[in-house]
């Protein structure tokens, strides 16, 4: 699941203010959280989602935050009963009219994080600000509301705070609110926010039976707008329940120079990996996201820059994985590789008999590309 990256950038002048929100722009930043007042100048600055603590009247902010961050922060003195609370209140008229909300809390104790708990039952999003304890009160909300729709955003100072609120109970937080002076402190946030949203693929090696040269047809090479390493590819597949590791083209080649933001897919008919789901090749385009994997099982998202289409030689892959035998058709090109167990790329052209690669193996079949239960044979 990919994680949420808040940067909050209501204090200090406006130059600074203007800083923060334009590296949070260039680092790929979710949400920033500013004043009502600043919501006009953060439009013209870029595309982002934009917070805003709320103020009477109106408001172009995209989500309105109630709970003041100041020392007449509402949540301070807290009603005896939370039914009687103002943030409570306003949240739920707010919400009556469509707007989408959030409450921003500081967890100074047990009973504003019973009171948080409350709030993330009626926000969109709830801000939690831990003061002298912050895993503990963390972990409670996430348990305290798993069964709720509601984004959970920790308050924290910086990049090593927000490892350890986003893997927080295994599952972590939902994201994190940046506030730092340190602007080199949003991009190594952003990085580890990244790897923390990533979902481990499965991954395991498929000994191959048959590799034979099937004529001309249309392949698709998915050109990225990320650069691939040495184990990272696509997975590939003529049968959704088993994908085939391909490797970018990442390698020195005496033919053709490297083109590390590119995948030699396959054939139009090939299912790909996005996701959790699958999609067919033929269907993917410019703007679209594709998941790029590791040979360890590490994934991340790659937005896909170009799609090539033409007609090229090309050849069947067919391999053996716990009793089933799955296939993809590739193009017949030295540069074309599959991923062995170590990570090594290897040329489909040098594929025998009795290899192994890596493949992502699904009991099961797919339909409209998500995963079921039902009897799909794909041959």
């Amino acid at each position: 699941m990919k994680k949420s990256i808040w940067i909050k950038a209501d204090q200090g002048s406006w130059e600074v203010r203007k800083k923060k929100i334009t590296d949070s722009l260039e680092c790929g930043v979710d949400t920033v959280l500013v004043d009502e007042d600043d919501v006009p100048k953060v439009r013209e600055l870029g595309d982002i989602n934009v917070a805003a603590f709320f103020q009477d009247g109106e408001s172009d902010a995209d989500i309105l935050v109630v709970g003041k961050n100041s020392e007449c922060d509402a949540t301070i003195s807290l009603p005896r009963d939370f039914s009687d609370s103002r943030d409570l209140i306003l949240l739920s008229q707010l919400k009556a009219k469509g707007r989408e909300t959030a409450a921003y809390v500081l967890i100074k104790g047990k009973e504003y994080e019973k009171f948080a708990a409350e709030l993330g039952k009626i926000c969109g999003h709830l801000i939690a600000i831990g003061t002298d304890w912050k895993v503990i009160p963390l972990e409670n909300l996430i348990a305290a509301l798993q069964k709720h729709d509601v984004e959970l955003i920790a308050g924290i100072n910086s990049s090593s705070e927000a490892k350890v609120a986003l893997e927080t109970l295994e599952h972590g937080s939902d994201g994190v609110l940046l506030e730092t002076k340190d602007l080199s402190e949003i991009k190594r946030t952003v990085q580890i926010a990244e790897i923390a949203g990533a979902e481990p693929i499965s991954l395991t090696p498929a000994k191959i039976t048959r590799v034979k040269a099937v004529g001309m047809g249309d392949r698709v090479c998915v050109d990225t707008c990320s650069l691939l390493s040495k184990g990272e590819g696509m997975l590939i597949g003529s049968q959704s329940n088993g994908l085939f590791l391909v490797h970018g083209e990442t390698e020195e080649s005496p033919y053709v120079s490297p083109r590390p933001f590119r995948v030699n897919a396959g054939a139009v008919h090939a299912y790909v990996y996005v996701g959790g789901k699958t999609k067919y090749l033929s269907e993917l385009q410019s703007g679209d996201d594709v998941t790029v994997v590791g040979h360890q099982g590490l994934s991340r998202k790659a937005t896909i820059g170009r799609i090539k289409i033409e007609r090229r030689p090309l050849m069947l892959v067919e391999a053996q994985v716990k009793g089933d035998t799955i296939k993809t058709i590739l193009q017949n090109a030295e540069t074309i590789k599959l991923v062995t167990q170590d990570g090594t790329p290897r040329a489909v052209t040098e594929l025998k008999e009795g290899d192994e690669v890596l493949v992502h193996y699904e009991e099961g079949g797919r339909h409209f590309g998500m995963k079921i239960e039902e009897t799909i044979i794909e041959r």
